[in-house]
């Protein structure tokens, strides 16, 4: 199930969401330069490494010479390959410009790189002492949803259904969607406490604690930094739907 667009409308164009496509798109671009053993040097120096990490935490010296949490925000703008990059940016340009329209510019970018590195350091809580690099805007994007499910539970998402050999495209409310998608991270995330967890392109692996506690995230900072301040055009419409707005 993919979401192809909601029918929620925004009031200004979302500057910051489209600069956040653009730049995992153009380090994605960077990484296809470089050769297997600098890639994955690269990501070994820029994504998360539970492992190097914790060690960061308690004292001690690592591999890098850069500060161990700057990996938190700059493994954001990582991914492990085009259908990685595809579903993340497809997520973030569908819900991410009307939870920027409610923010604004400036908060929006703070309240996205916080859930962003908050998301990192509860899958970090899950497997420590992991060394396989974790990357991805997952996290990120999603503490957008997790916003976007509060702010505009009743908007129309424009799904796309597979249904064996053939497809179909059904509008469903945000509160299903995404509600849908949550529990479906949380409960693969208890079911990987059962087994070794992968973290990142390397293992094969999906941060699904990451997910989860993105989500969670962007519930609680969401309000907090303003989501509810205000009226959209999308509460106007459903005042008055006669409006064409």
């Amino acid at each position: 199930m993919v979401p192809l667009q909601d029918r929620n409308p925004t009031t200004r164009p979302a500057y910051v969401t489209y600069a956040l496509v653009l730049i995992n798109i153009l380090v994605f671009v960077y990484e296809l330069t470089l050769s297997p053993q600098e890639l994955v040097a690269f990501f070994r120096e820029w994504a998360v490494v539970p492992a190097e990490l914790t060690a960061s935490f308690r004292g001690e010296i690592t591999s890098s010479l850069r500060p161990e949490w700057v990996t938190l925000f700059t493994s954001q703008f990582l991914h492990g390959g085009f259908l990685h990059l595809g579903g993340n940016m497809l997520f973030l340009w569908v819900f991410g410009n009307n939870v920027e329209d409610r923010l604004g510019h400036v908060r929006y970018l703070i309240f996205y790189l916080t859930c962003g590195a908050l998301a990192a350091l509860t899958q970090w809580f899950f497997d420590m002492e992991s060394a396989i690099p974790s990357l991805g805007a997952s996290g990120a994007i999603a503490g957008v949803l997790g916003a976007y499910i509060l702010r505009f539970p009743q908007a129309e998402i424009l799904t796309l259904v597979p249904l064996g050999l053939f497809t179909t495209t059904v509008y469903v409310p945000a509160w299903v969607f995404l509600g849908f998608w949550f529990v479906q991270q949380a409960f693969y995330g208890i079911a990987s406490l059962q087994t070794p967890i992968n973290i990142g392109m390397e293992g094969g692996g999906i941060a699904y604690w990451a997910h989860a506690g993105g989500f969670v995230f962007g519930l609680i900072l969401g309000p907090l930094m303003g989501l509810f301040a205000g009226k959209s055009p999308y509460d106007r419409q459903q005042h008055y739907p006669d409006l064409d707005l």
